[in-house]
């Protein structure tokens, strides 16, 4: 099983020594967000003073940009990092894409499918494989002279991952994707119930193998040396499940457990701006769905009991506000809990 963590996103000047910790300490991989802070900069750093590490936007907004500039990015950072970019590519919400963004929305499903394609084309036209001539539903690419190609590198093109958490996203994952990248708003019967079956049909639909798709994520890990650090990360995880289970896009998943009323409580709730007083609508038993937790000489059980058999890969951070501090020898532990991934295929 793989392991990643976050970055400081805040200060460029942080990324060197931030990065070169994280592959000296045994993970697998550094991930970036889109939060307060653009995605694609902090890799760029990281790629210049590290050597194995992967490098993945978990995620990057896709329709805020223009599949021939996500094509440029990952083409440049990868080829600074030979076959260690993953692309992590979400949708993002209709309201953040609209109002933050100033973009227009549709059915996002389709339009990502879409978009993974023409990244694809984009990139084979660049590898020499022929004119560039993608006409789709939502993009158009179909002019590419000589001077706007980069310089070719050697080994893969970058992997290309989606968030999804509803059905349509998962199956547009499975079929066009090398992999997904799982909400932490994500319980184990959610990932045993609609997340695997729903890949599945992708996988069916888009000639993939289980082996060479990875599927990272789908929970939150609350660890800490000792209890008191562990509590405190408790909290911390029961305000984001709060967080997220106040929004519609995420009810799916509080409907695996019959927890619906629930969720519209918290977005009435927010609604009010009532942000202050959500985390305690969230009992312990609903916590426990959503994570993995344990001191440091616990979590490595408790990860194999929550993700094992499911997920490929786990996020021992999922906020630069909050790095991971996990000691080398149990980054070495989880990475020794089997997984069903083997590598993409590209």
């Amino acid at each position: 099983m793989k392991v990643f963590t976050t970055i400081p996103q805040d200060n460029l000047r942080k990324v060197p020594a931030a990065a070169r910790a994280i592959e000296a300490a045994g993970y697998d991989g550094i991930m970036t967000m889109e939060n307060a802070h653009e995605p694609f900069l902090p890799l760029a750093v990281a790629a210049t003073v590290t050597e194995r590490v992967e490098l993945i936007t978990g995620i990057a907004i896709a329709f805020a940009r223009s599949p021939m500039v996500v094509a440029n990015a990952g083409w440049d950072l990868q080829a600074a990092a030979p076959g260690r970019v993953v692309l992590g590519l979400g949708s993002q919400i209709k309201a953040h894409n609209e109002h933050r963004f100033s973009v227009a929305w549709s059915a996002p499903a389709p339009r990502m499918r879409e978009y993974v394609q023409a990244l694809r084309a984009i990139w084979a036209c660049w590898k020499g494989e022929g004119a560039l001539a993608f006409r789709g539903e939502h993009y158009r690419f179909t002019l590419m002279t000589p001077n706007f190609i980069p310089e070719d590198f050697p080994g893969p093109l970058p992997a290309v991952t989606i968030a999804a958490v509803g059905p349509a996203m998962l199956r547009v994952a499975g079929e066009v994707c090398d992999g997904v990248r799982l909400h932490p708003f994500c319980t184990r019967a959610y990932l045993e119930q609609v997340v695997l079956p729903e890949l599945a049909t992708g996988w069916a639909r888009g000639g993939r193998r289980r082996e060479h798709f990875e599927i990272s994520g789908g929970g939150f890990i609350a660890t800490g040396p000792d209890d008191e650090a562990v509590a405190r990360m408790v909290e911390w995880v029961r305000y984001r499940v709060a967080f997220y289970a106040s929004t519609p896009a995420y009810w799916p998943v509080l409907a695996q457990h019959g927890l619906e009323e629930l969720g519209a409580k918290l977005n009435r709730m927010t609604k009010a701006g009532q942000w202050d007083r959500i985390a305690a609508e969230i009992p312990d038993d609903v916590v426990n769905l959503f994570a993995a937790i344990g001191r440091h000489d616990e979590i490595a059980a408790a990860i194999a009991k929550r993700f094992g058999g499911a997920s490929d890969a786990i996020f021992a951070s999922v906020a630069t506000a909050v790095p991971a501090d996990l000691p080398p020898d149990l980054v070495q532990d989880i990475r020794r809990l089997p997984a069903s991934f083997t590598g993409f295929l590209r």
